[in-house]
């Protein structure tokens, strides 16, 4: 044999034994004992027995034959059933010659086993995960989950009812808001009802009085006629037998026709009846645009009131006034003279294109003598405007108030017994801000026209009057 043929049978023995395990001096492929450890871990001495799905037939499979407990260093003997290394040497111990398997009887010539290091790792798993504090772990942990699982569906639960009772809330509020929606439109269909009947009423005996006109014309007229008809038969009758002049009735003196002048009578009610009927509703409507007038006692010497008391001007000039308690003196701030404290109120102010203003109420004791910030922690509920576009609502801190459009005029109400504050847009009733939790006791509408910058028109701030309107008589 040549040595390079040699050389290659070598390494193809070496390869071999590489692939191999020997076991009491014999030598079995390696997977032939890797099948073997599986069989033994699965049990699978009969053919088609199901694998172990579950830790309990594991830790079966794990078990010695003769201690029936996991084994302990476990060793694999020639015929490839594994027992514990301690069991099956006092189970060989004292025999003499041959020894045998507990389990299959097979003989052996000598008491030789290997080790198996992999069993003996599952074998230590298992062991782990089956002590008492691997368990007491898991208890814990399963009490822990179930805590926070129970936890967690009473909190769904509380979450549930939580919707539930906020569905009756918004039912409820919605009922009650319907109520109020149509009472208050059955004061606007009574108010217009009892409008229109007083309209047609008047128009009604205005109709009589010119028909009652024309009927006397009609009567007086159609007497003269019946006495002018006397007259002319005796007239007749006369010319027949003329002796003398026959002696006629007086006729009865008929005025001339009353004149009915069409445009006139028809004016009243052609003119536009929607407006009238809307201006004089004010009078009627709870609550209507309040006719408020400036309280001068207590303007800031910046500001210049009106002689109607319904503008007021920022002025450079400061105006000289009497000692005033009631007077502002830190801030550019007015008060109305009319002050509320039940019912409902409201009343709106005409701001124009004034690049800056406060709007809203004043408590009746805020602080005049100082510089304070206007929000509700202060007694002053209010909407500003800053720089031109900046609209803002005086809470703490300030709540910038997004706004389609600059308005012109803006609506307070004011509703005392619900504690209400809300903001409108006059010209369209676009609600702009409300303040939920608005006052108690007394409170007085808030204005101040602020400062103006150097060459800016000043600003004015102006109360708006919707006088009463009549139907001419």
């Amino acid at each position: 044999m040549t040595p390079v043929v040699h050389k290659q049978k070598h390494q193809r023995i070496k390869e071999q034994r590489g692939r191999d395990f020997e076991v009491f001096g014999h030598t079995f492929p390696l997977t032939a004992v890797k099948a073997a450890t599986k069989e033994a871990l699965n049990m699978a001495a009969a053919p088609g027995a199901p694998p172990p799905s579950t830790k309990g037939s594991l830790r079966e499979d794990l078990t010695c034959a003769i201690c029936c407990d996991l084994f302990r260093e476990p060793v694999m003997l020639s015929c490839m059933h594994h027992f514990c290394k301690a069991c099956i040497s006092r189970y060989w111990r004292g025999t003499q010659g041959p020894v045998t398997c507990p389990q299959c009887r097979k003989e052996f010539r000598s008491k030789q086993f290997q080790t198996n290091y992999l069993v003996a790792a599952m074998v230590e798993k298992v062991r782990s995960s089956t002590s008492d504090t691997h368990i007491r772990n898991l208890e814990k942990r399963l009490s822990e989950s179930l805590v926070s699982y129970n936890s967690r569906k009473e909190d769904l639960i509380c979450s549930i009812r939580k919707d539930k009772d906020k569905m009756d809330i918004i039912k409820r509020v919605g009922a009650d808001l319907q109520v109020h929606v149509r009472g208050e439109f059955r004061a606007l269909h009574q108010i217009l009802q009892e409008e229109e009947a007083c309209m047609l009423d008047h128009l009604r005996r205005e109709e009589e009085e010119e028909l009652e006109k024309v009927q006397r014309h009609l009567e007086a007229t159609e007497l003269a006629i019946q006495e002018l008809e006397n007259n002319i038969k005796l007239l007749q009758q006369s010319n027949i037998a003329l002796t003398e002049f026959p002696q006629l009735r007086p006729c009865a003196e008929v005025n001339t026709a009353p004149d009915f002048d069409i445009s006139a009578f028809g004016s009243k009610y052609m003119a536009p009846l929607q407006y009238i009927t809307w201006r004089r509703m004010f009078k009627a409507l709870k609550p209507g645009p309040a006719a408020l007038t400036f309280d001068v006692d207590t303007a800031h010497p910046s500001i210049h009131v009106s002689r109607d008391k319904t503008v007021a001007v920022e002025c450079d000039v400061m105006t000289q006034h009497t000692s005033n308690s009631k007077r502002f003196l830190q801030c550019v701030n007015i008060l109305a003279a009319q002050g509320f404290q039940s019912g409902r109120h409201y009343w709106e102010v005409e701001v124009g294109s004034s690049p800056k203003w406060d709007l809203g109420v004043a408590s009746e004791t805020v602080n005049r003598n100082a510089r304070i910030k206007l929000s509700p922690e202060n007694g002053y509920w209010t909407l500003r405007l800053r720089n031109g576009g900046e609209y803002w609502a005086g809470t703490q801190p300030w709540t910038r108030v997004q706004l389609r459009s600059s308005p012109q005029r803006i609506g307070v109400y004011l509703d005392c017994d619900e504690r209400k504050v809300a903001f409108y847009d006059a010209d369209d009733m676009s609600l702009l801000y409300l303040f939920s939790k608005g006052p108690r006791g007394k409170v007085f509408p808030f204005f101040s026209p602020c400062i103006s910058e150097n060459r800016q028109k000043p600003h004015t701030v102006k109360l708006v009057h919707y006088p009463s309107v009549a139907l001419a008589n």
